[in-house]
């Protein structure tokens, strides 16, 4: 048989604990005191085995390079493969005309430019390779430019410049290609190993070793 009124009475005591047990839960969190961690036991076991993290590869980025990079003990220009060619003709024609040529090769090309633009290409190379030959020998300025512009050695060099150039013709063409042979020594000249010439018209009367005349000029050792 239930008795309904104690069957209240023991509800709002439970009821009332209850309560009471909410309450301290209540006031534990709002003095900060720290909560009941609840820990989570994982049985041991094959599935159950330890947790593996992937690998974290590690990325360094490096600043976009600025320019170029020269390692030691490597040369900075690149190397051009010869061209081979039958006839000096053939040579010349087979080299490239860059847009702009290096200083020491624009010294170069201007000279065959001025001093032998309307000769043969063997007249031009002839030319060329005096300029070069000065600048190994160790009796002239060591650079193209330097024996070029030695005072008084060539005429159309005038207060340590030379006129201005029309780079648009082929006469330019060819003097740019002949300084590129001529530096690079791929064709030699008959007058090989000259050091001076002058135009056949001139009567300097040097006593030096006459090569050869080639063209307008006349080329000595």
């Amino acid at each position: 048989m239930i008795y309904p009124t104690r069957f209240v009475r023991s509800a709002f005591v439970v009821l009332a604990a209850v309560a009471t047990l909410c309450g301290a839960s209540m006031a534990e969190a709002q003095d900060g005191s720290t909560p009941t961690e609840t820990q989570i036991i994982v049985p041991e076991g094959d599935a159950n085995g330890p947790i593996v993290l992937p690998a974290v590869q590690s990325t360094v980025t490096l600043p976009a390079a600025r320019g170029e990079v020269v390692v030691p003990g490597t040369a900075t220009a690149t190397a051009t493969a010869p061209i081979s060619a039958a006839s000096l003709d053939a040579l010349v024609e087979a080299t490239p005309v860059p847009a702009a040529l290096p200083s020491e090769l624009e010294c170069l090309a201007g000279a065959v430019y001025f001093e032998a633009k309307g000769e043969s290409l063997a007249g031009q190379l002839a030319v060329a390779r005096v300029i070069v030959a000065r600048a190994h020998s160790g009796r002239y300025p060591g650079s193209y430019c330097g024996v070029v512009y030695q005072p008084s050695q060539f005429s159309f060099v005038r207060g340590h410049a030379m006129p201005a150039i029309n780079h648009n013709t082929r006469f330019w063409a060819n003097a740019a290609r002949i300084a590129q042979i001529a530096d690079q020594g791929s064709w030699k000249s008959p007058v090989e190993g000259a050091l001076f010439f002058h135009a056949t018209r001139a009567a300097p009367g040097w006593n030096k070793t006459r090569l050869a005349a080639i063209g307008g000029h006349i080329f000595y050792r």
